[in-house]
């Protein structure tokens, strides 16, 4: 692409940067900013500004949060003794979606892959170990994307957690072996919390 303008470049660079957003995409939403008078563009640069500054990780289940605490973790409406583990902030959203889950959350930021130089250390697994034996957690709900890394890191946990009486369950397998969760619809996804199933743990 040539480009009469070195700001126009930058922000079709910046743009196409994101995942999924091609230097087309990008071109046309730059360009679509520049026409735009609505002071749009600086709304979405104020808000991503914020994203840098403002937003943080909740001190106690690890999910995207305004606060030192995010909203489910200070809701006292949730139930308090049923934890759903999931690898990152996305597939809590799509959890909520569902409407089928009233209890907590615990959010790993992703799941044990050695190729990719994940271990259980660059995980916030201890942190999950200190909270069950903390809040008196009764059943640990494996909503983990079901691929072999998602496998590995539920064998992981629940090695760790064998010698207690909490119960661990795995969403029921409508989701598809070695999909996404965030990518499972609704109504999928909320029948498989519904319908979780206990952990078969095999040393």
């Amino acid at each position: 692409m040539n480009f009469s303008s070195k700001i126009l470049e930058d922000s079709v660079d910046a743009l196409a940067s994101l995942p999924g957003i091609g230097r087309k995409t990008a071109l046309r939403l730059a360009l679509h900013l520049v026409q735009d008078n609505t002071n749009k563009a600086q709304r979405i640069s104020t808000s991503l500004t914020r994203l840098n500054t403002d937003i943080r990780k909740c001190g106690v289940c690890n999910n995207i949060a305004d606060n030192d605490l995010c909203n489910i973790c200070t809701n006292t409406l949730r139930k308090s003794g049923v934890l759903c583990v999931v690898e990152n902030a996305r597939d809590v959203m799509a959890i909520e979606d569902t409407n089928q889950f009233s209890g907590r959350y615990h959010v790993l930021g992703g799941v044990i892959s050695p190729l990719d130089g994940i271990g259980p250390g660059d995980l916030s697994i201890d942190t999950l170990i200190h909270r069950i034996k903390a809040e008196n957690i009764s059943e640990l709900i494996m909503a983990i994307s079901p691929t072999i890394e998602g496998e590995t890191t539920i064998y992981y946990i629940s090695k760790l957690l064998k010698d207690t009486d909490i119960r661990i369950t795995v969403i029921a397998r409508g989701v598809a072996f070695g999909g996404d969760l965030e990518y499972a619809d609704e109504l999928t996804l909320g029948r498989s919390i519904a319908s979780r199933i206990p952990y078969s743990f095999q040393i």
